[in-house]
């Protein structure tokens, strides 16, 4: 195809992805209170890890401005319409790359991303069930002086909801771009076995802009992210040899 038809066809791509979001969006905009009641959750007493350590841990949220609600709502109807179409917007997206590979490409780089929806998914429940509430433990706990109460808006609970939960679900999408790479030999297990130091310090420094809160926090999240690398490796191992021409 030439390149205007080639554009036409991610166009066409863009648009059907955008509009499968917007009509799952419908969907969580009509349901408030069951959206609401999973998003604030974990401010709840009786969240899961709260409950799992023993913890009494709640926080109350106020708002204070006069749109605030309503914004909030939209965002996070939009947002979650994403999540859900997460899977439709990848298959889009491998229907517009497929025409530009080799057979033996195509198989190795159709794995990854058929992973890629599963890797987000664990990022996003990392966040929700464990990153998002240390962090919120943290915060709520921590005062510059005892005349100074926590008092929380709720769009500064949305704000860290968004940066704890789906933004880690995009950090899990690396092992992905990793398969992808190496299958297209531009990354090998080597480089990234040579790098390992190197990426161990990166994870440290990502985990730490991810949650700017205590050590703990950054530790905890720092976890699974470089797991994440080494599952890398292992995957660039298991398919260096695979689907290769002969």
């Amino acid at each position: 195809m030439s390149f205007w038809d080639h554009l036409d066809e991610l166009r066409g791509t863009l648009w059907r992805s955008i509009l499968a979001a917007c009509l799952l969006s419908v969907f969580f905009l009509a349901t408030k209170e069951w959206l609401f009641q999973a998003v604030l959750w974990p401010s709840k007493p009786d969240f899961v890890l709260y409950k799992w350590l023993g913890l009494d841990f709640s926080m109350s949220l106020i708002n204070i401005d006069i749109s605030a609600q309503f914004f909030v709502h939209l965002k996070m109807a939009l947002l979650c319409g994403v999540v859900l179409a997460f899977p439709y917007i990848v298959y889009e997206l491998w229907r517009f790359i497929a025409p530009a590979l080799y057979e033996h490409e195509k198989k190795a780089v159709g794995r990854a991303f058929g992973m890629s929806s599963g890797l987000f998914y664990l990022g996003v429940a990392v966040g929700y069930f464990i990153v998002l509430p240390v962090c919120l433990m943290f915060f709520m706990n921590y005062s510059v002086s005892d005349s100074v109460r926590n008092t929380i808006s709720l769009s500064s609970y949305i704000s860290l909801f968004i940066s704890m939960v789906f933004l880690i679900g995009l950090i899990f999408e690396f092992p992905t771009v990793i398969m992808v790479l190496s299958h297209l030999g531009l990354v090998g297990k080597d480089d990234l076995k040579r790098y390992r130091k190197y990426a161990f310090i990166v994870v440290l420094i990502l985990s730490a802009l991810i949650t700017p809160s205590d050590p703990f926090s950054m530790f905890v999240l720092s976890i699974p992210l470089y797991g994440l690398y080494e599952f890398s490796i292992l995957i660039c191992k298991q398919k260096e040899t695979d689907d290769l021409p002969e």
